[in-house]
């Protein structure tokens, strides 16, 4: 009887199909960028499986026993089912792969989220217990991290407000031990406030210059976000300026106020690796300290990177689209368009110098007009051949004869610039600060060297 040694062909598929899965995770976790093309080769260089098959042979001798001879012999072979197998293994391996690699990359993804958003967080162990901001008045541009309580225990629960927006509210804090004040900025939950939260503190963690306010801590624990600011004692430029019962501003205040200003806007736009713009310059932003230096705050509107590209009205209809700004400083381009760009603050700043040279809101509500409706049709005649009485008109006044009449004429000159209708045509703030010193000689005494953009990645 014929005896035959046969290999399934069925069983060694199977065997294969079982052993991808093993293989596939050892080649993922042995290679940096898994390919399934290097496994190619195995399937297309692999020949048909051959079999072997036993016959007798006649009996030649009548005392040995017949001795079975073997021979191979080749299976008749299917191309069609060959490259139907071939092509569902390398199928089945490219799925796995791409499995892996998405399973990785949403591992890889979920530990940048958990990340700490800043460099300074990493200290945060260090620093917690403690009373004093930055480590008892250790090195500038340290970001403590706050909990709940000591937020509450800093503002003794909350106790004295000086300042609200429209979702927040702006509370005094004693600091190192009582002997440094602060302002603790708290804002209201809600799933959108909270994104703008994070979105400002996120922008304010960058940001070391000597016109903007100083972030000294935050406190993310809970719904209700809060931010430490150092504590500005001298109130808002629209205080200031525009409120009747305090000392009028001095022309060299005012024009110092404008430099700082411009000097913040082009920190922001131009030295900022992710360059920012602010996205609500207004007088009552524009904080100011003991020595009426500026301060600019509230980066609650502000944009980073490219992320300042806002969707224009016409491009969708369904979604809500939320603008920015406030009202009598907002640039009408923006207004129009939806897109929000740099040139948005340069015409913000411009509202601002009309102000300061005319002592006049940016909006009346009494009168319902805008001061860019006012004075902006005689900007360009008078900047470019204004007489001195035209000129001088224009001014506050409650200067009386106290102010530079070319300085002035030189402000109204920047003014009219900023608030061009084509934004293209608007100055940069670098080239308005170069137009200031060049134009203004009370600038010169002001210059000091700002602090560099500090980055945290």
């Amino acid at each position: 009887m014929a005896t035959s040694l046969t290999t399934d062909k069925s069983k060694v598929i199977r065997t294969w199909i079982l052993c991808v899965p093993n293989f596939v995770c050892w080649y993922y976790r042995s290679c940096l960028f898994p390919s399934i093309f290097l496994l190619l080769p195995l399937f297309l260089s692999s020949s048909p499986l051959t079999f072997c098959v036993a016959s007798t042979l006649p009996h030649t001798s009548g005392t040995d026993p017949p001795t079975p001879s073997f021979k191979t012999t080749q299976p008749h072979s299917h191309p069609q089912i060959d490259i139907l197998i071939t092509v569902s293994l390398v199928l089945v391996l490219a799925f796995l792969f791409a499995m892996g690699f998405l399973f990785r990359f949403l591992k890889l993804r979920k530990l940048r989220r958990s990340k700490p958003t800043s460099a300074a967080q990493p200290e945060e162990t260090e620093s917690k217990g403690k009373d004093s901001v930055g480590g008892g008045g250790g090195s500038e541009g340290f970001v403590r991290k706050f909990s709940w309580d000591e937020i509450k225990n800093v503002t003794k629960d909350f106790s004295l407000v000086i300042g609200q927006g429209g979702f927040s509210n702006v509370y005094l804090a004693n600091l190192s031990g009582n002997s440094r004040q602060g302002a603790v900025k708290v804002h209201i939950g809600g799933d959108r406030l909270n994104q703008v939260f994070k979105q400002e503190l996120d922008i304010l963690l960058r940001l070391r210059h000597d016109n903007i306010v100083k972030l000294l801590g935050y406190c993310n624990d809970l719904e209700e976000g809060a931010m430490v600011f150092e504590y500005i004692p001298n109130g808002n430029l629209q205080e200031k300026l525009h409120e009747r019962n305090n000392e009028v501003l001095p022309w060299k205040t005012r024009t110092a106020i404008a430099y700082q200003l411009a000097q913040a806007i082009e920190y922001l736009h131009e030295k900022c690796t992710l360059q920012i713009i602010h996205g609500d310059i207004k007088a009552s932003n524009i904080l100011l300290d003991e020595r009426f230096n500026c301060k600019l705050c509230d980066f609650g509107s502000a944009k980073m990177g490219f992320s300042s590209t806002v969707m224009p009205p016409s491009c969708s209809r369904t979604t809500k689209q939320v603008m920015i700004g406030s009202p009598g400083y907002t640039d009408p381009h923006y207004l129009r368009t939806g897109l929000a760009s740099k040139k948005n603050d340069v015409y913000s700043l411009g509202v601002i110098i009309l102000e300061l040279v005319t002592g006049m809101e940016a909006f009346c509500l009494e009168r319902g007009q805008l001061l860019t409706s006012i004075m902006a049709p005689n900007l360009k005649a008078i900047s470019e051949v204004g007489t001195a009485v035209e000129v001088a008109e224009l001014v506050d006044p409650r200067l009386g004869a106290e102010f530079d009449l070319d300085e002035a004429k030189a402000m109204v000159s920047i003014a009219g610039l900023c608030l061009h209708q084509s934004p293209t045509v608007r100055p940069s703030a670098s080239q308005i600060m170069q137009i200031m010193k060049e134009k203004m000689g009370s600038i010169d005494l002001l210059l000091s060297p700002a602090k560099d953009c500090r980055h945290k990645n």
